[in-house]
This record gives structure tokens, sequence and C-alpha cells, in this order.
């Protein structure tokens, strides 16, 4: 410990004292710079990459429960009162919601597109924060026998509808089961009607794409059992264990089932965004390694300025190891100043921008107005530990040199 503080008194000493020339101290404090620069950038760029996956998981979580139980194979797969009790009861849940889906053509006055309906209990409000996201009218699913629908903004603008006109349902066309041929149209298809009762915005992938009705209704529509669902959608409490749930449900259910959770029913867009980040993290490190370019030169000079005070430790008895412990010391010193100044600048432009917004998204068709910021201890641990591997590796051949040379004072006084 006593050897480090010498080290890191020398290389304070050398890095802050006077030098022979100017240039040594510019190139020095240029070195600095460039880390700062980088280390902010490096800092900044993954915070705004976690603001974004926070965002996306924050829009998703809005729709996706926590856990999704659907059939192996086919549109659905049967589950009994004593089963869904059993669920329902396990430590960690918090509520269960049968639900069915299926596509269908949906019709609005004169226009008509085609949608997935969705069918949903009472429990659906607790499963997922679809009825925290109406823009327009209520949650309101209607009854038995005048069923309501909670529209997406992206289908109630491409249909025109007016939730404030009774006069217009919406027209649900589901195909018939039970006919053999299509000949007849009217009798290959169902028809249902629903009356539009609100409309939800979530994100582009769902209010495109989504109707929201009565399991019961739909149900009905599609001649399904009873006890038929394409789904059973869990919320669960926050500290559950998310594997032993699924174990527990599929032990519960059987092996015709899939149990996934809220990552596994997306995976591939949590893979594509940490791929990202992490390809731009490399990238970004580059300019830390351009910055180690600068200390080297930095240290070279350094090594040659201070030949004087290398023969007198030298003389001291110093050992090779120490020089050349002591200018890896004054180049690391360099590294973590420049990271520090760094850490700081990005602080304050991160925290700048989460309370004022500095830095406008462009356009006004997304759900927020500026760049998203979300500061994570891991990045700033894994940005400096960087900077330090990049500083040790390129102060490491500038200090071997100076530990291999062999001075004499004498010589060097002439």
């Amino acid at each position: 410990m006593a050897n480090l503080g010498m080290e890191l008194r020398f290389a304070r000493r050398y890095f802050l004292g006077r030098k022979s020339t100017q240039a040594i101290q510019l190139i020095s404090w240029v070195s600095v710079l460039a880390i700062a620069v980088g280390t902010a950038a490096l800092i900044i760029v993954l915070s705004v990459f976690n603001g974004f996956e926070d965002l996306v998981k924050s829009l998703y979580s809005s729709f996706y429960p926590a856990l999704r139980v659907t059939p192996q194979h086919g549109p659905m797969f049967q589950v009994t009162p004593q089963q869904l009790q059993a669920i329902r009861q396990m430590r960690g849940i918090s509520a269960v919601s049968e639900t069915i889906e299926t596509k269908a053509s949906i019709r609005y006055n004169d226009r008509q597109m085609i949608a997935i309906v969705k069918g949903v209990d009472s429990a659906y409000e607790r499963v997922t924060g679809v009825k925290d996201k109406l823009v327009q009218g209520a949650y309101t699913l209607g009854s038995a026998e005048l069923p309501g629908a909670v529209i997406g903004i992206g289908i109630a603008s491409a249909l025109g509808v007016d939730l404030q006109n009774p006069l217009y349902p919406l027209l649900v066309y589901v195909p018939n089961p039970h006919v053999e041929t299509f000949l007849n149209p009217e009798q290959a298809l169902r028809v249902g009607s629903l009356m539009p009762q609100g409309i939800f915005a979530i994100q582009e992938e769902f209010d495109d794409k989504y109707v929201i009705t009565r399991i019961d209704a739909l149900r009905q529509l599609l001649l399904w059992p009873q006890d038929a669902v394409s789904a059973l959608e869990v919320s669960v409490h926050d500290r559950a264990s998310l594997p032993e749930l699924t174990r527990q449900i599929q032990n519960i259910l059987g092996a015709g089932v899939v149990v996934k959770t809220r990552y596994e029913q997306n995976e591939t867009l949590y893979q594509v965004m940490q791929t990202e980040k992490w390809v731009v993290y490399a990238l970004l490190s580059f300019i830390l390694v351009i910055a180690a370019f600068n200390m080297i030169g930095a240290l070279s000079m350094l090594v040659i300025d201070k030949r004087h005070d290398i023969a007198i430790l030298q003389a001291m008895g110093a050992t090779g190891g120490l020089i050349q412990r002591i200018f890896l010391a004054t180049g690391l010193w360099i590294a973590f100043m420049g990271a520090a100044i760094g850490v700081c600048l990005a602080l304050v432009l991160c925290i700048g921008q989460q309370r004022y917004g500095w830095i406008k998204l462009g356009g006004h068709s997304f759900v927020i107005d500026a760049y998203p910021v979300s500061l994570k201890a891991q990045d700033f641990i894994l940005v400096v530990l960087t900077v330090a591997i990049i500083a040790a590796l390129a102060s490491y051949l500038p200090a071997y040199r100076a530990g291999r040379q062999q001075l004499d004072l004498k010589s060097l006084r002439a």
C-alpha cells in the first residue's frame, strides 16, 4: 500500500507539474478531454437506449400479461372451473383472465377492414393496463344482450368510428364452423353486433389490430364450448417467482398448453433491442481507443521529459518494475480524470433531459415528446471499467519502456 501511495503521488506530480515543454502538457489535457467526451457519449447513449427500452416495456406491459397460457396446437383449449380455481389460489397470482382471440372482418357504416377481435372477462382490466390507456369514451363492454367494444385508435380512425352516434354498431363477421360450403355467403358467415364504447391508444401494433369485447359474446358468435379459451392471461405480485409459477400452472393444465412470461411473448423484440444497445456500445468504444493513442503519445513524451527523474530513482535503488508502475499510474490518472469529467457531464445532460426534455423527438405521433433517458448504475460501472482497461493497455508500452531504460545520471548532467 505504501508503494501504491508513492506511485500515485508521482503520477499526480507528473501530470499536474511543470514540463520542459508546453506540448506535453497540451497533449495530456487533450487526452483527458478525449476520454471525457468518449465517456460521456457512452453513458448518454446507453442511458437513451435504457429509456427507450423502459418505454417499450411499459407500453407492452399495458397489453401483454406477466404470464400467458396458450394451447400448443390449435386455436383453443378447454379449462375446467376446478383448474381455474386452483390457478387463482396459487401464491403469487393476483388475477387470471380468460380470453378468446380471432381474426374477423369488421364493418362500421360503409367502411370495412380485417382486425383481431378479443373477448375478455371481468378480470381482464386487472391483468393488463388497457383501461388506463383510453383516449376517448369509457372501458365498458356492455351486457350479454348488447355487448360493447373498446377499439384501438388506429381501427377507430380507419373506420371513422363516432362514439357519440348510437345508430351505427360495429358488425363482426366470422366464418361459420358448421358450414361445409361457402357458396352461399349468408350461411358461410356469422355476424355479431358490437356497440363502440371506448377508444384506446397504446402502440401501433395494438392500436391498428385489436377490438376488445365480452368473452361470452365472442364465444357465442364462434360457437365455442363454454369452457373453451384461446388463452389464460395472468397477473402476478411483484416478488413472485415466474419460473415457479410457470411450473405450477403447467402441472395444473397439463402438457397441452404453453406458459410464457412477458419476455418470452416478445423475445425477438427484446433481443433486438439488447443487440442494438451493445453494437452501439462497441462502436462508441472506439472513441476511447482513439483517445488512447493520445495517451500513448503523451506518456512517451513524458518518459523522455522525465529521464533525469528516472536516473535519480535508479540511483536510489528503484527497480524497473517500480518505474514502470509509476508511469502506468500516470496513464491511469489521466484516464480516470477524463472519466470523472465525462461522468459528471453525462449526469448533468441526462438529468437535464429527464427534467426539461431539451432534445425533442421529431414529429408529433409518438407517445412522448422528448428522448427518454434512464440512468442505471451498471452502465456507469461498465463504462468506467472500459476506460480503465483501455487506459491500462495504452499505458503499458510507454511504462514498460520507461522501466527498461538504464540511465546514467552523470551523462544526463553532461
